[in-house]
């Protein structure tokens, strides 16, 4: 029966991981969640526990999945880590040698890597839309290339957050011929065997935990400080219950919409910890991964407002943001997710959860669990 004991397994070294995490259920910061880590390719830890559903009438189960917002993005960015390390995507060309509709309105010289690190000054969208309208893969595309940047591309960061999804996506889509969900559903999460979905089967509906929307007045929306930002959280607005419908489940949404747990967000970026190696399979090379730690751009970010560094599609480690080791990628999602992969101690970590808290980048009870990781490693 589920409650505030934590089921699966931790080794011993690293047993302040479950009381972390047995401590989150307990106080209520938690109703249902799930932590994951890897060491040098093997899970060394994996807990989940609690209720997948604010009423507490559905436990939490190993294969328990939930919309991890914005930790999406890392999936997004590792499918076009993938594709360069292939050869096929240059992040130096322009988004219009693959998009040509892109070069309107001034953004001919808008390159790959400006989109991956939220630099490409398409933040949101200049159109209204309707929270309806993510839906639909060719409008919401399309009325990007027709728009102009919000600011000089390249000169600055502003984060992109429903936007970079597409931006991505559309780039994979013109290179493949196949949408960005299949290309990472074919091409990664099959091979490593990995329970991690952008565009989400009804099949497996039963399986998705309800997302808690976060306390009154800490939305997206609320927090909101700059004109950039509300463009950002109302055009078009943040529901979080819309993630509990068919249509945004079965969208393909590649900053927002994926499904997973702790366990399929550290397995998958075991890749980038290992140097392209995750269970027994070399997907990619060495050099292909450390690609993602290449610094971008820096600076305060136009729509979050603080300090940020970003890599190519991840968030790097800063004053602001520091982490254990310096080679280290990590980016979280609206209401607390978190991914984190330490090149440097081959480390990656995961963790998701149904109580959404007062964040847009992952929050505080990750951070006590990638403390307690830590702590096990250093001893």
């Amino acid at each position: 029966m589920a409650g505030t004991d934590a089921n699966g397994f931790v080794q011993d070294r690293f047993a302040g991981i479950r009381t972390a995490f047995e401590a989150n259920l307990a106080s209520g910061e938690d109703v249902g969640a799930s932590f994951c880590a890897t060491l040098e390719g093997e899970t060394v830890a994996d807990l989940w526990g609690g209720w997948a559903d604010e009423a507490r009438t559905r436990p939490w189960e190993r294969d328990t999945i939930v919309n991890v917002y914005s930790t999406t993005k890392t999936m997004t960015a590792l499918t076009a880590l993938l594709l360069a390390d292939r050869g096929v995507l240059d992040f130096d060309a322009p988004v219009a040698r693959y998009w040509p509709e892109f070069a309107a309105n001034g953004k001919e010289r808008i390159k790959v890597s400006h989109v991956m690190s939220h630099a490409a000054g398409l933040s949101g969208w200049k159109e209204p839309i309707r929270r309806e309208d993510i839906y639909d893969w060719d409008k919401v595309t399309a009325l990007l290339a027709a728009q102009a940047p919000f600011w000089e591309p390249g000169t600055a960061c502003g984060y992109h957050a429903i936007t970079q999804g597409f931006l991505v996506g559309e780039v994979v889509r013109r290179i493949t011929g196949r949408s960005l969900g299949t290309v990472f559903r074919e091409e990664i999460a099959k091979p490593l065997g990995a329970d991690f979905h952008i565009g989400l089967p009804e099949s497996e509906d039963g399986r998705v935990a309800d997302l808690i929307p976060p306390p009154a007045g800490s939305s997206i929306e609320d927090t909101a400080a700059s004109e950039l930002a509300k463009n950002m959280a109302t055009n078009p607005g943040i529901d979080p219950l819309d993630t509990r419908t068919r249509a945004w489940r079965a969208a393909e949404i590649p900053a927002a919409g994926g499904h997973g747990n702790a366990r399929s967000i550290a397995e998958v970026h075991a890749l980038l910890a290992n140097g392209g190696v995750a269970k027994g399979k070399r997907l990619m090379s060495e050099a292909g991964c450390r690609r993602a730690l290449e610094l971008q751009i820096e600076g305060t970010d136009l729509a979050l407002g603080v300090p940020a560094r970003y890599g190519m599609g991840f968030g790097l480690p800063s004053e602001f943001l520091p982490m254990p080791n310096p080679n280290t990628l990590f980016w979280g999602g609206y209401g607390g997710s978190l991914a984190i992969i330490d090149m440097d101690a081959r480390v990656s970590l995961g963790y998701a959860m149904n109580k959404m808290g007062r964040t847009t980048t992952g929050d505080m009870r990750a951070t006590g669990l990638a403390t307690a990781f830590w702590q096990g490693l250093a001893a």
